[in-house]
């Protein structure tokens, strides 16, 4: 059985969740939280496999309440329940362990799929930013150095000022380099850069 916690402090949400799965053999919700503290308090009581876990919660956010579950339980496996415009805090999620990120909007099947992936040791990243194709160009071919050494940082979890502080640079050069990086995989945009850089990150 896959347990599974919530943090989500939309109500309506949680029990859009609850409906759903309840109805699968193989997943069981163990229990929801609003806040970051009271997840905590949920995750060390019932140990669940899986934490579907909101970004931006009241009292303590994803990203603290995160590296706080995988160092006392590391075998949990934590999904980031984000929305578009939080690029920058997606990626400090998965910098702190998380195995993967769903968009709010999305559908309840793409909830179930996201779960049972993680839950076996994979990682999930939401279809609706779309998946980089084997056919784009490798990073080690078309990027520059600098560019290389930017996207190690990106998948690291590094926002654009953090990046520019520790390469001593400007943050209008990142934002340049950024755009190029994406011109030269032939990629959609910001989202895509850094779901390439998560699953690039060995081989630069």
């Amino acid at each position: 059985m896959i347990t599974v916690a919530i943090a989500e402090d939309h109500q309506a949400l949680i029990d859009g969740i609850r409906s759903y799965i309840k109805y699968e053999d193989d997943i069981s919700i163990v229990g929801h939280a609003n806040n970051g503290e009271e997840l905590l308090k949920l995750v060390r009581l019932k140990q669940p496999k899986v934490v579907l876990c909101d970004i931006r919660m009241p009292k303590l956010d994803g990203i603290e309440a995160t590296k706080t579950i995988l160092k006392e339980l590391p075998y949990t496996k934590v999904i980031a329940f984000t929305m578009f415009d939080q690029e920058e805090a997606v990626q400090q999620m998965l910098a702190a362990g998380a195995q993967g990120y769903i968009l709010k909007n999305s559908s309840l099947e793409v909830v179930l799929e996201a779960i049972r992936t993680v839950s076996s040791e994979k990682t999930y990243y939401d279809k609706k930013i779309h998946q980089p194709s084997a056919e784009k160009n490798s990073s080690k071919s078309v990027l520059s150095s600098r560019e290389r050494e930017i996207l190690q940082l990106i998948a690291k979890g590094r926002t654009s000022h953090q990046i520019a502080d520790e390469l001593f640079i400007g943050k209008s050069t990142v934002d340049t380099h950024r755009k190029n990086m994406i011109r030269k995989l032939g990629l959609s945009g910001a989202g895509e850069l850094l779901r390439y850089a998560v699953e690039k990150k060995y081989k630069f």
